[in-house]
């Protein structure tokens, strides 16, 4: 089935050579010139990728209609589309759900990776068939469904932290080595910092370890990887 990107970017000259490279990548391209258009048609859940600039005009820029899709749990997996002057905004941008983002001015083989390796991810969280549901301690995830509980409450995730949390349930009590980590869930052809994947990996500890469950912790193992550690009360 024809894999359906969302393009939000007012840059007549941008927009048109990454819809046509996208085009010839047999993707079906739906494009944004202004962020209220883009927002409204993220909203319609009729995409299977959201690739996203961060300046627009409108009055909603790509950081609003971001955090609006969350706040909607529209987990439609989203590329930002930074200038390298906006470290901060990358930062914002990963916080508020963005599951990556590619720097301008950016080689359309960078972009093809990069849409590549988010489709197949998402593919793969959907379609994961053995042990769908991983539970340890109150946290208990169902990759089929996309649900993430901690006791009773539901945490809400992006596809790429649902990707990386199951590695992490998966590998409970053991260090997931950061290689790995950039090997399943990015692909080898993907070129990320450290910062990238420390952004989610915060992320997904904001969300896993609170105050209510203070044996739930994912540690950092300097020089190598990533390690869920839960004890139960």
């Amino acid at each position: 089935m024809t894999k359906k990107i969302l393009l939000v970017e007012d840059d007549p000259a941008i927009r048109m050579a990454i819809e046509d490279d996208l085009n010839f990548e047999g993707y079906s391209v739906d494009v944004a010139e202004t962020g209220p258009d883009g927002l409204e048609k993220g909203l319609s859940h009729q995409h299977d990728l959201i690739i996203l600039d961060l300046m627009l005009p409108g009055g909603t820029d790509g950081l609003d209609i971001c955090k609006e899709l969350r706040r909607k749990d529209i987990q439609t997996p989203i590329i930002m589309l930074t200038a390298k002057s906006q470290d901060y905004d990358k930062v914002i941008g990963l916080e508020l759900g963005a599951d990556d983002y590619v720097t301008k001015p950016y080689s359309p083989h960078e972009l093809r990776a990069r849409v590549k390796a988010v489709l197949r991810r998402t593919a793969s969280t959907n379609q994961k068939k053995s042990k769908p549901i991983l539970q340890i301690g109150a946290l208990k995830l169902d990759i089929t469904r996309h649900e993430c509980h901690l006791g009773e409450e539901a945490i809400i995730l992006t596809t790429l932290e649902v990707s990386l949390l199951r590695m992490l349930m998966e590998n409970q009590g053991l260090v997931v080595p950061r290689l790995d980590i950039l090997d399943q869930i990015w692909g080898p052809d993907v070129l990320i910092t450290p910062r990238t994947i420390d952004s989610h990996i915060g992320n997904l500890r904001k969300k896993i370890c609170t105050s209510n469950y203070p044996g739930h912790a994912i540690l950092s193992i300097r020089g190598v990887g990533y390690k869920l550690s839960i004890q139960e009360n």
